[in-house]
């Protein structure tokens, strides 16, 4: 069993729930092609998630010796982080609460190198 490489991105000011929709184009692909979605992508956070996988490939290759082209997404979770909570004025002196959601997000990789396709001569 080949050691997993784990990273982590925590206090994202986002809600989960957005950034769910993300995760969910990465989760199960091999690096390579999880960062060329990502890439193509016009939301705030795909930034984000593209820090984190460059932080893990580098994880990989530092402690493990890895080759980028051999890692896969073997899981990745968002949950929910602290709320920050605050104030919006509104009519006749009152206001209400505002909850600006946070979320973590935790990346694993696997090491799978590809097989080597084999031709066979006819």
């Amino acid at each position: 069993m080949t050691p997993e490489v784990k990273a982590y991105l925590r206090y994202i000011r986002t809600s989960p729930r957005r950034m769910r929709l993300l995760v969910d184009l990465v989760r199960g692909k091999r690096v390579v092609r999880a960062l060329d979605n990502l890439a193509v992508l016009h939301q705030k956070q795909a930034a984000n998630l593209t820090k984190l996988l460059l932080s893990a490939i580098a994880n990989a290759k530092h402690n493990h010796s890895y080759k980028k082209e051999d890692l896969v997404v073997k899981s990745i979770m968002v949950d929910g982080g602290p709320m920050i909570k605050r104030w919006m004025p509104k009519a006749h002196g009152r206001a209400t609460p505002v909850r600006e959601r946070t979320a973590h997000v935790s990346l694993v990789l696997v090491n799978m190198p590809r097989k080597e396709k084999t031709t066979t001569k006819k």
